[in-house]
């Protein structure tokens, strides 16, 4: 898909062949992002075409020294929809009487027979350490108060899954639930945009069984102080795609990236003679021509 794409727009536009994709970018929101498969193995044994080696990535996965994040690639949130996350929203007030929430797989048996590969055993650790404790609602289970249950939770668990990221991230930030995060060298989302250190709670994946420990050793303070952060609209904004796109959002903060990214000299994309259109990156999501 992405050779044939490249061929097309190569044999008929002049831009691409002059600097081999330096000043073009893909979207490739896949579990490997330009490594094009779910599964760990098959993804870093595909790795990313050579003909996307100098092309900007712009992809939801983000993994520190991992074959299949290109260095200079953009990390993006997850989409999740806003209408629907607005629709389920309930009062603010309400209180927030389940400590620990979790819904998905802790085992892909249909991938991952014989256990252990899925989420390197960090999922399957949270089940076996945690299914019996009542700080812990966690399930296989997707039910239709999903949204409105994290708006009940504390905390959110994030963990990995074949992949670091987790539509959980943009969830947990939205509902106000303190996102714990269990991916060891994950990549996040616009650093510049977002605390999450502030925000959210990073656990080692070896560190999952004293997982309860350590979530009910955090002073009540600090959990106050990340719950304010979550509340700051324009953070919650920063991770959502609206359409129409509006000042802040995550369509915005990618432009903020790709901006950031432009040469200065623009004179390397030129030939004898030619001329160039120049781009500059003004206020937030604003570039201008000059």
């Amino acid at each position: 898909m992405m050779r044939s794409a490249i061929q097309l727009i190569s044999s008929n536009w002049p831009y691409w062949n002059r600097t081999e994709g330096a000043d073009h970018f893909f979207v490739v929101p896949h579990d490997f992002g330009a490594c094009f498969h779910y599964q760990e193995e098959k993804a870093i044994e595909r790795g990313i075409l050579h003909l996307l080696q100098r092309a900007t990535l712009v992809q939801t996965f983000g993994q520190r020294n991992h074959v299949c994040l290109k260095e200079g690639s953009i990390t993006i949130p997850p989409y999740a929809p806003p209408q629907k996350m607005q629709a389920h929203l309930i009062p603010q007030n309400t209180p927030r009487s389940i400590f620990v929430y979790f819904r998905g797989l802790f085992y892909d048996v249909g991938n991952d027979p014989e256990g252990g590969y899925y989420a390197r055993g960090a999922r399957a650790a949270v089940w076996e350490n945690f299914k019996d404790n009542p700080l812990f609602d966690i399930s296989t289970e997707h039910p239709t108060t999903y949204y409105e249950d994290m708006q009940r939770a504390v905390f959110c668990l994030c963990p990995l899954g074949w992949a670091p990221w987790s539509p959980r991230l943009v969830e947990g930030v939205i509902f106000g639930c303190i996102p714990v995060i269990i991916a060891d060298d994950i990549v996040l989302p616009f650093a510049d945009a977002i605390p999450w250190e502030e925000i959210g709670v990073f656990l080692a994946e070896e560190d999952v069984p004293n997982l309860d420990t350590i979530l009910t050793s955090i002073p009540p303070e600090v959990i106050l102080r990340k719950q304010r952060l979550l509340a700051n609209p324009s953070m919650k904004q920063a991770m959502l795609f609206p359409q129409p796109a509006e000042s802040g959002d995550a369509f915005h903060q990618i432009l903020n990236g790709l901006a950031r990214k432009l040469p200065h000299d623009k004179s390397i994309y030129l030939k004898p003679g030619e001329k160039m259109l120049n781009w500059t990156a003004g206020p937030v999501g604003d570039l201008k021509p000059w």
